[in-house]
């Protein structure tokens, strides 16, 4: 029997999460224009902050830039470049209480380089249940 979205061993049935919202700038146009890098980045920042990634899919666009979208167990992560400006939007929400979103997010911001950090964090759901 497979879970519904948003359930995990620990929380099966918890309609409760958390979404960071973020922006990194200060980031070298090089590693924000590198599609693979990445890609490679986000699935190994997830996973070392208990996400199950299942996929991870990539765009990189012309002149620059890249989104790179992974799909998880507990919901999904997202991020999307401007190597000519330096920055790039993450996104990382993630449902029940084992997988850590914003440490996903300070990972992925120390792989980076990135110089500065603004983070947000929505608890979605059922408030007195979120992590």
């Amino acid at each position: 029997m497979s879970e519904a979205p948003c359930q995990t061993e620990e929380t099966v049935g918890l309609f409760a999460g958390q979404h960071v919202l973020a922006e990194l700038s200060g980031v070298s146009a090089v590693l924000l224009d590198d599609e693979q890098f990445l890609k490679h980045a986000l699935g190994e920042v997830l996973t070392q902050a208990d996400a199950t990634v299942l996929e991870v899919i990539s765009k990189k666009f012309e002149p620059q830039g890249v989104t790179v979208l992974a799909l998880l167990s507990e919901s999904h992560a997202s991020i999307h470049t401007y190597p000519e400006v330096g920055s790039v939007f993450v996104d990382v929400f993630t449902c029940g209480t084992r997988a850590k979103p914003a440490l996903a997010v300070q990972l992925l911001a120390d792989a980076l380089g990135a110089a500065h950090v603004s983070t947000d964090v929505v608890t979605r759901g059922i408030k007195e249940h979120a992590a």
